[in-house]
């Protein structure tokens, strides 16, 4: 009771949602992983130095032909420890565990569960890398990560902004390292990428980042 004999009144509490994770106690739930030409070779050189262990989901878009059904899953888990897999609408997001996007959908990322999408061509893309990234922005906030690879167009360019103002960790190939420089290059120029790293380096950064005891931001 306070001296005039009313009651303390308790803080209100903040309507507004947090940005982080609830879901989990990683340091980063989820990594998005989006590249297009020349894709498979620089994923291979990313995941090939990531351990088992590895505390955080990865979800992939690369650009596929929609036409055809994609190895991309079984060739990619010949190079790294990670399991790897063709993401499946509804299923858990777990640690250590790669999500490919399927050929004609886009890729997302819920409340701990993989999403897919069959909506509009977004920069006449599906899977769009975009997509992905703003999904990933929107559900984990300063709990993930977006990494853009090689590729040919600006798709990505967008995501790594919403992933940045969400208070996510952006990366980026340098473009002088990829074997198509546009996609790489798009991120950059929007003054939303915290690194720039030649494709070598990539791998062992996410390691660095994800595997930290640091408490989350």
């Amino acid at each position: 009771m306070k001296a005039d004999g009313k009651s303390a009144r308790a803080p209100r509490k903040s309507k507004r949602p947090s940005p982080v994770s609830p879901y989990t106690k990683r340091r980063f739930d989820v990594v998005g992983i989006g590249t297009s030409a020349g894709g498979f070779q620089a994923l291979r050189i990313v995941l090939s130095p990531v351990p088992k262990t590895f505390p955080s989901s990865i979800l992939v878009v690369q650009h596929l032909d929609p036409h055809h059904r994609s190895l991309v899953s079984h060739l990619l888990a010949r190079h790294t420890a990670l399991h790897v897999k063709q993401a499946e609408h509804g299923e858990l997001l777990l640690p250590g565990v790669v999500y490919i996007a399927p050929p004609d959908e886009h890729l997302l990322a819920g409340p701990g569960k993989v999403q897919l999408a069959h909506s509009q061509l977004v920069h006449f893309s599906r899977p769009s890398i975009d997509l992905l990234f703003e999904s990933i922005a929107g559900t984990y906030g300063s709990r993930c990560v977006g990494v853009v690879l090689s590729g040919s167009n600006k798709d990505g360019a967008d995501g790594i902004r919403a992933i940045k103002e969400a208070g996510g960790t952006t990366m980026a190939q340098e473009p002088e390292s990829a074997e198509f420089k546009v996609m790489p290059q798009a991120a950059i120029s929007t003054g939303c990428v915290d690194s720039v790293l030649p494709l070598a380096e990539i791998g062992a950064a996410l390691n660095e980042l994800c595997c930290s005891t640091r408490a989350p931001r």
